[in-house]
């Protein structure tokens, strides 16, 4: 398997563009996780990886969107993009996450893009924006993956996305980037309307066969004016998903995303660790692009080290999402992050200045951390090695987590007598996950 990936990626990839990702995404990368280990040893904080929302306007209308597409176009202006980059470089991170809105309606996109070759950009987008000759400009940058989403069949697309003939044009920008040899991947919000339809081999083949080189499979959070809580997975899909996930690994030419587990297959949060934190469009500073409240700003007079190191706000988010479960706060403990902004008389961040309401009226549901499972560890010796190198806790739940603070959001009572997430013998004889995973 391992060899028919590193052939697809040497056939069906522009050898320029694997060069920047194996260094600028690959080696710098690595190395900005070992600068933030360092910086935690020291009593410092910078998140070595940053999810930027550079514009607000959408051409689509997504359930469960926490965007304020339809307010007044608000941007992040190519000066403080390039300010707030320049200093993240600086304290050692090279790898960046471009989200919306649809960010390839920021005008002077590419203007960032190529300000800084040194850097690696992923750009999460619907691809109705990409034609030939902007695939073509990707490609020319060589420093840029686009991430597009696909969030079921024609008629799922268009309900989940609020608009008619979403597949086929996101369609015709993903083979654009594929006629153009760009290193393009492929993700699904796995929601209650999709997961049939894509969480199977069939359509992992299908990614494979059009030259896909990756794919994330994210968990529909139910945010926003219109949260949409029906399309919330059931903990059995949750689980279904991981396990779809590490048998994948090990059988398809094809790289698979993940940010809710480690290597022994035990849950966490990337903002609870501290992996990653979020701007928005006007510059303010949020623990995750769903938890739209903020203290701070890329606009504050300090550098952007002194703004990540010196916020409270932002720290007692990490402890306070820490202690109470290795899952994501958002889906769990909406009245956590209601508190946390009352404590700091951190603002609302959104436009529309409904967040705190929208947390209020939150109903809790499961997220990845289930304590009544054994946890699915890695298979791949691949991933396996690369997750205990760079992708982990941090020790941030060994010195928080207290699982008597886990409360169940099905029980809404403390957990007292479930197990903890701790992978076993037993999670690593379970065979192929066939009564897990129903595969087409």
């Amino acid at each position: 398997m391992y060899f028919r990936l590193a052939k697809r990626m040497l056939m069906e990839t522009d050898k320029r563009l694997l060069w920047k990702l194996a260094w600028n995404m690959g080696v710098k990368g690595l190395f900005s996780v070992q600068k933030h280990k360092r910086r935690l040893r020291q009593g410092q904080f910078f998140p070595p990886y940053l999810y930027i929302s550079i514009i607000n306007s959408c051409n689509l209308r997504c359930q469960g969107c926490w965007v304020d597409v339809s307010h007044q176009q608000q941007k992040i202006d190519v000066t403080a993009m390039n300010r707030m980059i320049g200093r993240a470089k600086e304290m050692g991170n090279s790898f960046f996450g471009l989200l919306g809105g649809e960010p390839f309606m920021h005008k002077e996109l590419f203007e960032i893009l190529e300000a800084h070759p040194d850097a690696y950009f992923q750009v999460f987008t619907n691809g109705h924006f990409i034609t030939p000759e902007v695939a073509q400009r990707l490609r020319k940058c060589g420093n840029v993956t686009p991430l597009i989403s696909v969030e079921g069949s024609e008629i799922i697309s268009d309900q989940r996305r609020g608009k008619s003939g979403v597949l086929s044009a996101t369609m015709e920008g993903l083979q654009n980037c594929l006629d153009n040899k760009v290193m393009t991947g492929v993700c699904t919000s796995l929601c209650q309307t999709n997961i049939d339809d894509l969480l199977t081999e069939q359509w992992v083949d299908r990614l494979i066969e059009m030259g896909v080189m990756y794919t994330w499979y994210h968990v529909f959070r139910p945010v926003g004016p219109e949260a949409s809580p029906e399309l919330v997975l059931t903990p059995d899909q949750t689980r279904k998903a991981r396990q779809f996930v590490v048998d994948m690994r090990c059988k398809k030419p094809i790289i698979f995303i993940d940010a809710y587990y480690d290597a022994d297959g035990r849950a966490l949060c990337p903002a609870a660790t501290g992996f990653t934190h979020h701007i928005n469009p006007w510059g303010d500073i949020e623990p995750c692009p769903v938890i739209q409240i903020a203290k701070e700003s890329i606009h504050d007079s300090r550098p952007l080290d002194e703004v990540f190191n010196e916020s409270e706000f932002l720290k007692d988010f990490r402890e306070t999402a820490a202690r109470h479960t290795r899952g994501c706060i958002v889906l769990e403990r909406p009245d956590l992050i209601e508190a946390l902004a009352d404590r700091h008389d951190a603002k609302d961040s959104t436009a529309r200045k409904s967040a705190i309401a929208e947390l209020q009226a939150a109903n809790a549901h499961r997220s990845q951390y289930d304590p009544d499972s054994i946890a699915i560890p890695e298979k791949s010796w691949a991933y396996r090695i690369a997750k205990k190198i760079a992708y982990h806790d941090y020790g941030v739940y060994g010195e928080h987590f207290e699982h008597k603070n886990w409360m169940d959001p099905d029980q809404k009572n403390p957990a007292q007598h479930a197990q903890p997430d701790v992978p076993s013998s037993e999670a690593a004889t379970q065979g192929n996950g066939s009564d897990l995973v129903q595969l087409k």
